[in-house]
C-alpha cells in the first residue's frame, strides 16, 4: 500500500497593505493574496513570489497546498484559486487561497491533456479541434486528479470524436460536465482562400484588353 502523498508545502504572511497601495509589495517580489472558503473568516495574505510559483507549477489548481500562515499553530490545506496574470509581463498579479474541508467534497475545472497522436492528421486527412481545455468533476480534495488524459490515436477519420462521455475516471470522481460534449474531435483541412478580384467602381465597366 502506497504512503500518504506529501503534500507542497508553502508560507504566507498576513498582509495589512490592500487598495492600490499592494503595487508597493509587487516591487518588492512579494504576491498579494486572499484566503477563504465555506465557513472560513476571509484573510488578506501575502506570499514571496519566488517560493509561490514553484509550488503553482507543481500543484496548479487541482492540487493540494499546504499553508501555513505565520503567527499561526495549524497549516491550512488549500487550493490555489484564481491566479490573476499580468497581461504583458505574465507575471502573477494576485492569487485567491480556497481553504477546503478535507472530508468535503469540491467542484474544480480539471485540465485536459492530449495523449498519443491522430492518424488522420499525421496522414493529413483532416484537423484536430479541441473544443474543451477542462473538466467539471466533483471530488473530495483529496482524490481531485491533475489532468484528465486523452487518447487520440483512435482519431482515424474526417468526424471521429471523443466525447465527456468516453473518459474513464475512478469512482470517487464525478463528472459535472455534460457526456455529450466534445472534448475532441477531426474536422476537414481547411480549404484555401481564394482571393476575389476587387469589384470595379460604380458607373465603370471593365473592359477586357483595355489599358490601364
Amino acid at each position: 500500500m502506497a504512503g500518504k502523498k506529501e503534500l507542497p508545502k508553502l508560507e504566507v504572511e498576513k498582509r495589512k497593505i490592500t487598495g492600490r497601495e499592494v503595487k508597493t509589495l509587487r516591487k518588492q517580489g512579494i504576491l498579494p493574496a486572499n484566503i477563504y472558503g465555506r465557513e472560513v473568516k476571509s484573510l488578506s495574505a501575502q506570499v514571496v513570489l519566488k517560493s509561490f510559483l514553484p509550488v503553482f507549477k507543481k500543484a496548479g489548481e487541482t492540487g493540494l497546498v499546504e499553508l501555513k500562515v505565520a503567527g499561526e499553530d495549524k497549516t491550512r490545506p488549500v487550493l490555489i484559486h484564481n491566479v490573476q496574470l499580468d497581461p504583458v509581463s505574465d507575471h502573477p498579479l494576485h492569487v485567491d487561497f480556497y481553504q477546503v474541508d478535507l472530508k468535503k467534497k469540491v467542484t474544480a475545472i480539471i485540465p485536459v491533456e492530449l495523449i498519443g497522436q491522430s492518424p488522420a492528421v499525421t496522414q493529413k486527412i483532416g484537423i484536430l479541434i479541441q473544443p474543451l481545455s477542462g473538466v467539471e468533476v466533483e471530488a473530495l480534495p483529496t482524490d481531485l486528479p491533475d489532468r484528465m488524459e486523452v487518447e487520440i490515436s483512435g482519431l482515424k477519420e474526417v468526424g471521429n470524436a471523443i466525447t465527456i462521455k468516453d473518459l474513464k475516471t475512478s469512482e470517487e470522481v464525478k463528472i459535472l460536465t455534460g457526456g455529450a460534449e466534445v472534448l475532441v474531435k477531426i474536422d476537414p483541412p481547411a480549404k484555401e482562400e481564394v482571393v476575389a478580384p476587387p469589384p470595379a467602381a460604380e458607373g465603370e465597366v471593365p473592359v477586357e484588353g483595355a489599358a490601364p
